[in-house]
This record gives C-alpha cells, structure tokens and sequence, in this order.
C-alpha cells in the first residue's frame, strides 16, 4: 500500500507529467480549431442563446434579471479553472450501490475456483500459450514449468503478433524477465504464493506501473510516467503474477483506435478489437498473454470479450480499487478480468478485489466461488425482447445477423433447460437509460476540461463525430441542473433492477443487449463467455447478477461454458 507521502509524491509526479502542449495551450491562444473563449461580456442575448441548450425559456425580464449572478457564476468558474487537480483527486459525491446482507461475510479471501491437482507438461512450451490459468497454476506449482519458460514464450509472441494486432503499448521486458525469476526462485523455495504465482499477464494502458509508460491510449499524454503502481498492479505483483505488457486502450478509454493505430481481432485482423479494453481483449484472445486487466465505463470489458472470443468479467461497481487507474467517470468506472476461462476470471478477481484505503468506493465484500457449475433450480431469467428478434425498425443488415445468431442462443437457452433451471421471460426497465448514460458524459468532460480548454483535444486520434474528442466537446454543453436529473433517473433504475432481482437469481442477454448500459449505471455485475462464432467472428452470451454476486455470474455461466466445445477454439493463425 502506499503511504500519505508517496501519496503525495504521486500527485506531484502527475503534475510533472501532463503534457507539454496542455500546459503551453493554457497560457498561449488557441490552436486553430480550438474553442473560442468565452466572451468577456454576458448580455441578455447571450442568455437568450444560452438557455436553448437547457431547452427553458424565461422572458428578456427574467434574463435580465438574473444576468448579474450568471456573470457572477462565470467568474467563480474562471477562478476554479485555476486550481490545478491531480487526476486522481474525487469530486464531493460518489455513487454507493446497496451494500450486501449479513450473508455475504467481509474479508477479502475466499474460497475460489480449484486448480487441478496434476497435470503433464506438454511437449512444447509454445503448446500452453492458451492455455488457462488453472492449467499454468498447476504446472508451476509442480515445477513441470517454470515462470521464466512462459514469460519468454509470451514475450517472443507478443514481438511476432503486434505487427498485426496492435495490442502493445509497452514491453515491460526487464521487469517481467526479473519478476518471473524472483517467482521461480520463491517456488522453488517452498513460499508459494497462490495459482497467480509465476503467471504473465497484461494491463490496460489506463493504469499506472512505476516507471513504465501510461499513456491512457491518446497522444497528448503519449510520454506520461507515474512514479508509483496502481493497486490493481500491486495486488497482482503481491500475488506473484508476471508483467508482460501494458496493453493498448482506446484513446481515453473509447473505442479501439489509439495514437498509433487501430487494435485488431485476430480472428479477423480486418476487424477492430472493439473497445476500450480492445488490447487486452485481442492479446488474450490470440495467446499472448496468461490473463489481462480491462476496465469498463459503458461496455468496455463485455463488447470486445464477446467481439475476441474470450471470457470477460465487470465486477459489481466498487468491487475493485480504481486507484492508479485513469478517470473516466467517477460514478461507473469498475476494473474486472479479460481471460480464457470463467475460472480464470475468478483466480484473478480473487486476487485484486477488497479495499485499499485509496478508493473510498469499495467496500469490504467478500468474494468467493468454489467452482460449482450447478443451475438446478435457478430461476434465470431472458431478456424475452432480445432473444425473439429483431425490432422492426431493425435494417436489413441487422436480420440477417439476427437469423445468424438466433439458432446459437436458442441452443444456450436449451443448455439451460436441459441443466433443470428455470426460465423466465424479462423485461429491462422502461427508463430512458441510454439518455442518463449521455448526460453522464459530463464527469468525463470535467476530467478532461483542461484538455479541452487548452486546444490539445485536437491531437486526439478520433476525428470523427462520435470520437472521444467530439464527446468532451459536447460535454461542456450539458447543463448541471439535467446531469443531476439523470442521477435521479439513475436511483430509479437501480430500484427497478433490484426489484427484477427479486424474481430471478441471475439473468441471460447476449453481449451486445441494451442492458449493459443499463445495468453499467446500476452497477451490477456481469461475465460474458463465448457462445459461438456464426459468421466465423465470435459473439457472447452475457450472465448479469445481482450486486455483489459475482460468483453467482460466473457459476451460471460455467454452466453454459462446460457445454460449449468450441469455446476452446482459438484463432488458427495464432495457434501455430
């Protein structure tokens, strides 16, 4: 854990690190393109324009009357606009999703997924690159491997595969090569630490890692080092697992297109990766890496795990510290596990979840899940909308995906019903959640409005309209008194979610259904696994579960899992 001091040293190493052209575009004129400043006068005209944007309209007397205290308010915003604020530093509110009963005991540790007791070493080191963390735990463990044997390995992939994939922001060569020796040592020693002992992973660009680069997928910080590890990072290494790599985001956590290029889904490197967890998706995926570490706002684990075939898990919001990791939005940030198996998925979430005195949002829950695979007798419900087709409206595209996709979810359904649980047609609640999600969009524009007023918004890879860059602009416009409605609108979605909860133990939805919007604002959790590949690319089927159940996700979606045989396919090209 880091101390008050190096606390302090982070946010000094923070200010240190934004980048040149921000700190100069604040104190020069606009770039060209940049936003214009504001008037130096407000006029009743100014608020007569103004206040279409709102969508009121008080008479030119009301206007004038209240001129005096907008102009008042304006200078109250020019002289905030001259606090500096570390990035990591909160807003005075937060989002608290219901903590859970009695029932679920506090502590971090738990009884997790088991690892399978013997196992051979194949003929090849090259043979485990997919292989699943509960298989590379138990070949260390019983020294068949050794940690410095893997990470090569992953090393050597990753420099063939990046070419193509652009899954890479950084090799963290020297320091995976040292980790894994200090794990082999320690092994071999007697001391060992857990199935994560000795296993190479990756990282999201959006975290820190001393030293290293973290360049939160966007050119304007394409140089930032942070002088301390997030806790994310500090878990994993306390659990002995090996750095490889920090993996490619989106620029800012949107998309799969970054400063460099555009990161790839090896089962059709033509395709993107989806996003933001696009690198972490796609290098798992491809066998590059043991396990990864993805985060989600809005659908950044689930849409680029289902889109690379792979098993993704977003913890229930709070379950994880964010410390470390770059802002997006305060109240929907959540951090989970990109891996091959649902297992994987709770080895790791087992390792990183609990508090850690930095995020105030998380609380002391505990997580455990035994590995049980049994839905006999659980009323699961199906988003009853999204499995019977298309909506009218829906293109001509869209029904022929449909009709592509129907017969692999009906299937996943059967799996269901042939396991004994009980099925239950849903419905999502009928609120406006894609609307509360926009209007949300104004935490992530007062996370970045430095970047924004300075101009450097326009180095932004993304030109086009739905971009991180047009986001942040059109975040300036959104007005106070409406993101505070949404948030209401928010407490009601979340009551509706819970009374659904309510009725059934956990509920299917493919990965691309309207509910990881909805329920990314209620903050439940979610694993998506692989359900099929019907135009030779992967979709997901999802698992949501109530608050604080994760091992409720990942045990009904085990169930699906085991039943899948092609769940174990990988890319042919990377398989070699």
């Amino acid at each position: 854990m880091t101390s008050t001091r190096s606390r302090r040293g982070a946010r000094r190493s923070f200010l240190k690190q934004l980048p040149t052209v921000i700190a100069a575009g604040l104190a020069a004129p606009r770039a060209a393109g940049a936003q214009a400043p504001a008037p130096d006068a407000i006029t009743t005209d100014t608020l007569a324009t103004a206040q279409q944007i709102s969508g009121v309209s008080l008479p030119a007397s009301e206007r004038e009357s209240a001129r005096s205290l907008v102009a008042r308010n304006r200078e109250h915003i020019d002289s905030l606009r001259r606090v500096q604020l570390p990035s990591e530093t909160e807003p005075a509110f937060s989002f608290r999703p219901p903590r859970p009963s009695a029932a679920l005991t506090s502590g971090r540790s738990g009884k997790v997924a088991p690892v399978p007791a013997s196992l051979k070493r194949p003929a090849r080191i090259a043979d485990l690159a997919f292989a699943p963390v509960t298989t590379l735990a138990a070949l260390l463990k019983s020294r068949q491997i050794t940690s410095a044997e893997l990470t090569k390995m992953y090393l050597s992939r990753l420099k063939a595969h990046d070419a193509t994939l652009f899954c890479v922001v950084t090799l963290t060569e020297d320091l995976a090569l040292q980790q894994a020796e200090d794990a082999d040592r320690e092994i071999r020693a007697g001391r060992y630490r857990g199935p994560l002992h000795g296993v190479p992973y990756g990282i999201k660009d959006l975290f820190s890692a001393k030293g290293v680069l973290t360049t939160w997928g966007a050119r304007p910080y394409s140089t930032q080092v942070f002088d301390y590890d997030a806790t994310v990072v500090t878990r994993l290494r306390e659990a002995g697992a090996v750095l490889l790599a920090k993996l490619a985001t989106g620029e800012l956590a949107v998309g799969d297109l970054w400063f460099r290029a555009r990161t790839r889904n090896p089962w059709n490197p033509e395709r993107g990766a989806s996003g933001s967890s696009a690198g972490p998706a796609s290098a798992t995926a491809a066998g590059l890496v043991g396990f990864a570490i993805g985060t989600e706002t809005g659908g950044s684990i689930i849409s680029p795990a289902s889109t690379c075939g792979v098993v993704g898990l977003r913890p229930t919001y709070g379950r994880v510290s964010r410390h470390g990791c770059m802002t997006l939005r305060w109240t929907l940030d959540k951090v989970g596990p990109i891996a091959r198996t649902t297992a994987d998925t709770a080895l790791v979430l087992s390792a990183i979840h609990g508090p850690d005195g930095h995020d105030d949002t998380v609380p002391d829950v505990a997580f455990q899940w035994g590995g049980s695979r049994e839905v006999k007798g659980l009323r699961l419900g199906y988003i009853e909308r999204e499995f019977a087709g298309p909506a009218e409206s829906a293109s001509a595209d869209e029904r022929t995906q449909w009709l592509a996709r129907q017969p692999l979810f009906e299937a996943a359904l059967d799996v269901y019903r042939k396991a004994g649980a009980t099925l239950v047609p849903v419905a999502m609640p009928d609120l406006p959640a894609a609307a509360v999600y926009a209007i949300l969009n104004a935490e992530a524009g007062a996370m970045f409005d430095e970047l924004v007023r300075s101009g450097a918004i326009n180095d932004l890879a993304d030109k086009g309209p739905n971009g991180r860059a047009n986001q942040l602009r059109a975040s300036r416009f959104i007005p106070a008194v409406e993101y505070i409605r949404a948030q209401r609108v928010r407490t009601l979605l979340l009551q509706q979610m819970n009374a659904l909860f309510e009725k059934v133990d956990a509920f299917l939805a493919p990965a691309s259904s309207d509910s990881v919007t909805i329920c990314n604002l209620t903050g439940h959790p979610a694993i998506v696994v692989p359900a099929g590949l019907p135009d030779g690319l992967p979709i997901g089927l999802m698992v949501t579960a109530p608050l604080w159940q994760e091992d409720r996700a990942i045990q009904v979606a085990a169930a699906f899992e085991a039943q899948a045989p092609w769940s174990a396919r990988h890319p042919a090209i990377y398989s070699e």
